[in-house]
């Protein structure tokens, strides 16, 4: 059996997971809300407002636009979209470790 086995709990709906399982899923899911927020935060407000002058003449432009103006504007709305996407992975895999989805 490979090492990195993860037993499966699922839960029906006549049985309740224990408080300490929920606050250990709670706490993994904040965690990781946490970190996904001060991506974003980095992201959009880093990169957008405090670094643009840096990203201006340290990095090379995006078409015609400096890289912090581009930051600004369309970096920090791919960036949120890609941060929705990373969330729903980790989160379905959070659930399925944690037994909280659903049997199909």
């Amino acid at each position: 059996m490979p090492t990195h086995y993860k037993r499966q709990i699922h839960f029906t709906m006549s049985e309740q997971p224990s408080e300490l399982h929920c606050r250990r899923y709670w706490q993994k899911n904040i965690t990781l809300v946490m970190i996904l927020l001060c991506v974003w935060f980095v992201v959009s407000l880093g990169a957008g407002i405090l670094f643009r002058d840096w990203l201006d003449e340290a990095l090379p432009k995006v078409g015609n636009a400096p890289l912090g103006f581009w930051m600004a504007q369309q970096g920090s709305i791919i960036c949120f979209v890609i941060i929705l996407y990373v969330y729903k992975h980790m989160m379905n895999k959070l659930e399925g470790e944690e037994g909280f989805t659903s049997k199909k």
